[in-house]
């Protein structure tokens, strides 16, 4: 009877053994766990604060989206977003800032005029698209990129038009970008130095006249105005305050100029005691004098002077 005590009490010493054995596997397993996801936490760029609000982030919007789909699944699709939305601003996730990149020229509180009418409302509430059409409609703003930044940041990111020219109207001068899009009046002392355009239409011919003036890059940064004649053809007048009347068509006047390049670089046309310089009618050129050399007369319609 005795040495059957004995063995149970040694069975069951093994089995408290064995047990003990297996919890402080355990432990070292969590342990081991514990620290690999710790040590691959501390490797991605976050913070704790920043690793808090991405586990709330996700945990509300799946709880958010698993009330869009049952709602959706009942086909109420309105109630669905309306529930979703109450859902992210109890949460807390509703515009509360709005921050504008990429103003330089313009005034970015046009920006923030538009996207604070966002403010107070939920993240799922606000309409990207509309907010990015209503920012592309001002005159500065070549492209807009809005998107929603969690918890509660609106970011607008704008790419501005780049001045170009100054078009000539009958009342003001207004800055133009190269596809002559306006982008707001400037005042004459500010345009000193800027290409000016005149004429009906000339607006929308800038680009036009940019590949023009490429065709005679040693010409271009004597042009100081230009004039859009007849809705054909220009008249250039240059910082000299000579000016060269172009013939109608691309090539022709591409060529023309190009011709009048040639001549300057070797008779230094520009500077002289010519006034025009007409070369309607290639491959002639005429010149308009002084009055005190003869009577002047307008180059846009005298066939008169000295063929070159």
């Amino acid at each position: 009877m005795a040495q059957q005590i004995r063995r149970n009490t040694a069975s069951g010493v093994r089995r408290a053994a064995s047990a003990q054995n297996r919890a402080v596997v355990a432990r070292k397993a969590r342990g081991s766990a514990s620290g690999g996801v710790d040590k691959a936490m501390g490797v991605l760029p976050f913070t704790e604060e920043q690793w808090s609000r991405i586990w709330l982030a996700a945990i509300i919007g799946g709880t958010v989206g698993i009330a869009f789909v049952i709602a959706s699944l009942a086909g109420v699709p309105a109630l669905a977003q309306a529930q979703v939305a109450k859902i992210a601003a109890d949460a807390g996730f509703e515009v509360r800032n709005v921050r504008v990149t990429g103003t330089v020229r313009m005034d970015e509180q046009q920006v923030y005029a538009r996207a604070l009418a966002t403010r107070s409302q939920a993240m799922p509430d606000v309409d990207i698209a509309a907010l990015r059409e209503e920012l592309r409609a001002l005159p500065w703003v070549k492209d807009a990129r809005v998107s929603i930044q969690l918890p509660h940041t609106l970011a607008i990111d704008i790419v501005e038009r780049e001045p170009h020219a100054v078009l000539e109207k009958p009342d003001r001068l207004v800055l133009i970008d190269a596809t002559g899009a306006e982008l707001e009046p400037i005042a004459a002392e500010k345009a000193k130095g800027m290409l000016r355009l005149a004429g009906p239409g000339a607006g929308k011919q800038a680009r036009a006249l940019e590949s023009l003036l490429a065709a005679a890059p040693a010409l271009a940064p004597k042009v100081e105005a230009a004039e859009w004649v007849g809705n054909r053809r220009w008249n250039l007048t240059f910082t000299t305050g000579q000016l060269l009347a172009l013939p109608e068509g691309e090539v022709e006047a591409a060529t023309a100029l190009v011709k009048f390049a040639r001549l300057d670089g070797k008779n230094r046309l520009l500077g002289g005691k010519v006034l025009a310089f007409d070369m309607r009618t290639p491959p002639r050129l005429y010149l308009r004098l002084p009055e005190a050399v003869g009577k002047p007369k307008d180059a846009a319609n005298s066939a008169e002077g000295n063929p070159t």
